[in-house]
């Protein structure tokens, strides 16, 4: 979860959404990256879905069934579908999602008994470095004046 706090670091020096995720398979790290909405002006470069491809490419395959996804933030609907698509076997995230988690918090897509997949959810790791994190970004956003262009993802984090 360290190296998922580095990399949403650099997200927040580049302005985006302080958000890292890394993929691990054994112990080797076969993936690490942050969010780059802003950078990519890009509403899917949440940084698990490019995690998730990283991984697959460098893995060569797509199925990640032996793979962990460590986030600093509880994935959204569309990540958390992909991370069903990709048979994740393992996510552990920070910060819970009080307003979009689909993780437990809202939804519960990767534990959705109709899916064909379930993945193993570990919740709450390093949550409070990782609430803290993104809770400094907006509130820099709001000091600022620049809240406006991101204000359905404001106040999110806490639950």
């Amino acid at each position: 979860m360290q190296m998922a706090l580095e990399s949403a670091r650099e997200a927040y020096k580049a302005g985006d959404i302080p958000i890292g995720a890394v993929v691990v398979v054994g112990d080797s790290i076969v993936a690490q990256t942050c969010n780059e909405k802003e950078q990519q002006q890009d509403a899917t470069a949440h940084a698990e879905l490019i995690a998730l491809r990283q991984a697959a490419r460098n893995l060569q395959r797509w199925r990640l069934n032996d793979a962990t996804l460590y986030c600093t933030l509880e994935p959204c609907a569309m990540c958390a579908g992909a991370m069903v698509n990709a048979r994740l076997g393992r996510l552990v995230y920070g910060a819970r999602d009080s307003k979009a988690g689909a993780a437990g918090s809202i939804l519960d897509v990767v534990r959705f008994p109709g899916l064909n997949h379930h993945i193993q959810v570990v919740a709450g790791v390093l949550e409070g470095d990782c609430a803290c994190l993104l809770n400094e970004f907006f509130k820099d956003l709001r000091r600022d004046g620049r809240a406006g262009r991101r204000r359905s993802t404001r106040n999110r984090v806490g639950g």
